[in-house]
Formats: structure tokens, sequence, C-alpha cells
């Protein structure tokens, strides 16, 4: 099965006000093992707002040399055909990502969508559900999430998207993994859950075991 994990980064809040995006990140799973990234920045033809360059750290002069978003649409497109989409909040990405499709003229995404964010909270109501605080939770480490980038951020939603549906987390060297490699080295890739078979002494052990002490609870 594959999914996605996504996450934009944009000049402001709202869809409304004309805000745009300004990068794209995505992690394809494959069977909850990530496989390859799609990522971008772009250029949002637009000033960012003062709050969104302390949240995301993108400053107008960067954007302005990034492809647009017409110029990768189709790459993007493609890379999330068929697959269900991971998004945190994902009411506010696929706002964004809808509106700039509708400036192009294109149908709106109608992949099937999961929003940790309503997961989490079904999962612990009443308790805090952002992204940092569900990495608190289940002791992800998130200390090089100093600005919110879209592709660390979608490393980190993935690693808690694993726990909120309570899977064992593939260990991987995600300094050399995704954000650097776009296909990864499945040899390299472990799990905490290991399955451990009996030895034959074990097993007639086991056996001699359990004849001992049917005796001794018949008699």
């Amino acid at each position: 099965m594959k999914e996605i994990v996504l996450d934009t980064e944009t000049t402001g809040i709202s869809v409304k006000e004309g805000h745009r995006i300004v990068e794209i990140g995505c992690l394809e799973l494959d069977n909850l093992i990530p496989k390859k990234k799609f990522h971008v920045y772009l250029n949002p033809e637009r000033k960012v707002s003062e709050k969104a360059f302390q949240v995301h750290g993108y400053s107008d002069e960067f954007l302005a040399k990034q492809k647009k978003f017409s110029e990768i649409a189709e790459e993007f497109l493609k890379f999330i055909e068929g697959k269900s989409l991971i998004i945190h909040n994902a009411e506010f990405d696929i706002a964004h990502l809808n509106n700039e499709l509708s400036l192009l003229g294109k149908k709106k995404i109608n992949n099937q969508i999961l929003d940790t964010l309503e997961l989490a909270r079904n999962k612990f109501p009443g308790s805090a559900s952002s992204l940092d605080a569900l990495c608190k939770r289940f002791r992800i480490d998130n200390s090089r999430r100093v600005h919110h980038t879209a592709l660390i951020d979608c490393d980190l939603l993935f690693k808690v998207y694993v726990n909120l549906i309570d899977q064992k987390e593939p260990k991987l060297n995600f300094e050399n993994s995704y954000i650097g490699e776009k296909v990864f080295d499945n040899s390299k890739i472990s799990y905490f859950k290991k399955i451990v078979k009996p030895t034959d002494e074990e097993l007639s052990n086991h056996k001699k075991y359990l004849k001992d002490q049917l005796k001794k609870n018949y008699y």
C-alpha cells in the first residue's frame, strides 16, 4: 500500500487573503517504509507575511529565484496520483493546494486523505495534538525543527503516524535517507519488533516442562 506524507509552507494563513504556497514536501511510503521524495521551493509571486517568515524563514529574495507552481504542477500531481495523503491539519494544506490548482484551471485534489490531527484528537481527546506535542508524546526527536520546513515536518509526521496507528517504526538513518537521497536502500532497514525462533533444544525442554506440569497437576 502506497501513501504520501505531505506538508506545505505558505506566505500566510488564508487563501482568501491571497496567500500562496512557498514549499511542498512529500514522502512516499510503501507499506510504511519511506521510498522516495518530492520536494520543491516555490515562487509565490507575492510577499511573505512577517508571521509566516518567522515560522519557516524563507525570504522574498530566496523565493523569487524559485520555480512557480505552474512549472511543477504536473510532476506533483503525477507523484501523488492514486495514493492516500497523510497530512497534519489537512484542511489547511488541501485548501492551499486546491487554490494553486484552481489558479491554473485544474481540478481539485480527490485523493483519499487521512488527517493525523483528527486521528490524534480522537485517540487522545483533550490532549495537545500539534506535531510538536505528538513528537513529545511519542519521544520523537524534533530538535532539528528550528523552523517549520516541509521535508523535516514530513519526517516527523511519518514517525508520528506509525505511532498513531500502533505500528512499529522502521529504524532508519534519517540523516542520509530521504532528505538527501531519492531512493532508499532497504538492506539498511531493520525493525524494533523481532521474531525469535526457539531452538530444537528449547522446544524439547518446553515439551518436557509441560509434560511434567501435567503429571504434577494430575496426581
